[in-house]
C-alpha cells in the first residue's frame, strides 16, 4: 500500500480508501466485517462512511453502514489502526428528510448527526467529519449546469458553520473537518473564513473518474493553491468503468441492475467513452477496472481514492490497482478519448 498525509493534519492515510455505502443493502454485516478485515490486512487504513448510508437510501436502514463498522470496531479493537471518516447529510435532498426534522448544518442538526454517528460507530471521536453536500443548491449528482435561480433564498452562514464545528474539535469529538460535493466557490468561501482565524476545511470528497473529470476545470487549481486534500469517490462510476454494463449487459446482482435509477454514469455518451477506454485497456493487456483506478490513483491532486466492492474478489482487484503504473503511452491514449468525449457523466 502507498500512503500520503491528509493536508494540514497529522493523519497518514492509505492512497486507497475503503468506501462502505454497500454495507446494509448489498452487503450483510458479516460481509462488511469480512471486507474490513481484508482491507486492513492489505494496508488500507482509511475508512469512509456517512450517516445516510447504505445507498440507495432506505429510511428503515439509515445508519446501518455506521452500525456495521461500529460492531467491527467493537469486536476487533482496531479503532487506533484506522482513520475514520463520516459525513452529515445536507439540505435540499428531499428523500432524506426523515433522517431528522431539519436537514441543515444548524447546531441542533450537527449535535444530532454527530452524536448518533459516534454511537453507531462505537467510538469517541471522528478523524474526519465532512459536510456531505452544501446547504445551498449546487450542480452535482448528474446536474451539469448551474441554476441561477436556485440560490436566491440562500443566506451565507459558512462562518457560523465553522464556529459550530470548532466546538466539537475543542471537545475532542472531531479531529478535522472536510467537505463533500463542493464547488470552487464553496471551498473559497470556507477559505475566506479560515483566513479570518476559523477552522480550515482540510479536504473535499467529490466524484472523479475517467468519465467525470469536471473538477480539473477549476477546482484542482483551488486544491493546489490552498493546500486542500481531494478524496475521489465513484472512481469506477457505479461499476460502469469495470465494463460490465457494455453491450447492454445487466449482470445479476450488480448495482445498476438492482437500482436502475442510479443512471448517473450510464448515459449513451458515458457508455461510448467507456467502450473506448475498454479498448485501450485491452490493447495493453490490462483490466479496465485497474486501468480506471490506477488513473485516479496517479492524479497529482488526489489524496485518496475511495473504492467500494460487494465481494472480496472485486475488493482485491480494486486494492491491487495501487501496484499498477500507467505508461505515458496509455495516458496519451486516455487523453485522446477525453478530448473526444469530455466529462460525459456530470
Amino acid at each position: 500500500m502507498k500512503y500520503t498525509n491528509l493536508p494540514n493534519t497529522s493523519l497518514k492515510v492509505s492512497k486507497i480508501c475503503l468506501g462502505t455505502m454497500t454495507f446494509g443493502n448489498q452487503n450483510s454485516e458479516a460481509d462488511a466485517h469480512e471486507q474490513l478485515d481484508f482491507a486492513l490486512d492489505k494496508g488500507v487504513n482509511f475508512i469512509d462512511t456517512a450517516e445516510m448510508y447504505p445507498v440507495p437510501f432506505m429510511a428503515e436502514r439509515q445508519g446501518w453502514t455506521e452500525k456495521f463498522i461500529g460492531s467491527w470496531l467493537s469486536k476487533t479493537g482496531n479503532r487506533e489502526k484506522i482513520v475514520l471518516a463520516t459525513k452529515i447529510a445536507g439540505s435540499s435532498r428531499g428523500i432524506f428528510q426523515n433522517i431528522r426534522e431539519n436537514l441543515d448544518f444548524s447546531k441542533k442538526s450537527l449535535d444530532d448527526a454527530l452524536h448518533k454517528s459516534l454511537k453507531r460507530l462505537q467510538t469517541d471521536h471522528i478523524d474526519l467529519y465532512q459536510l456531505h453536500w452544501p446547504e445551498r443548491s449546487v450542480n452535482i449528482f448528474g446536474q451539469r449546469d448551474y441554476d441561477y435561480t436556485a440560490n436566491t433564498e440562500w443566506e451565507d452562514n459558512i462562518g457560523a458553520i465553522l464556529d459550530r464545528l470548532e466546538t466539537y474539535v475543542n471537545e475532542g469529538k472531531i479531529r478535522y473537518v472536510g467537505l463533500s460535493n463542493e464547488t470552487p466557490f464553496g471551498i473559497m468561501r470556507y477559505m475566506e473564513e479560515h483566513r479570518r482565524g476559523k477552522l480550515k476545511m482540510v479536504s473535499t470528497q467529490n466524484a472523479y473518474s475517467l468519465i467525470q473529470r469536471r473538477d480539473e476545470i477549476g477546482l484542482t487549481e483551488v486544491l493546489q493553491m490552498e493546500d486542500i486534500g481531494y478524496l475521489a469517490y465513484s472512481p469506477l462510476a457505479f461499476g460502469v468503468l469495470s465494463g460490465k454494463y457494455l453491450d447492454s449487459a445487466k449482470p445479476e446482482g450488480a448495482r445498476v441492475t438492482l437500482f436502475p435509477n442510479y443512471s448517473r454514469y450510464s448515459s449513451e455518451q458515458s457508455l461510448k467513452a467507456t467502450q473506448m477506454y475498454s479498448d485501450i485497456a485491452r490493447r495493453y493487456g490490462l483490466s479496465l477496472t485497474q486501468m480506471a483506478l490506477a488513473f485516479v490513483n496517479e492524479r497529482p491532486f488526489v489524496t485518496s481514492n475511495i473504492i467500494g466492492a460487494t465481494n472480496l474478489e472485486q475488493l482485491s482487484e480494486n486494492i491491487e490497482s495501487i501496484n499498477l503504473s500507467l505508461s505515458s503511452e496509455i495516458i496519451k491514449e486516455i487523453e485522446k478519448v477525453h478530448s473526444l468525449t469530455p466529462n460525459p457523466a456530470p
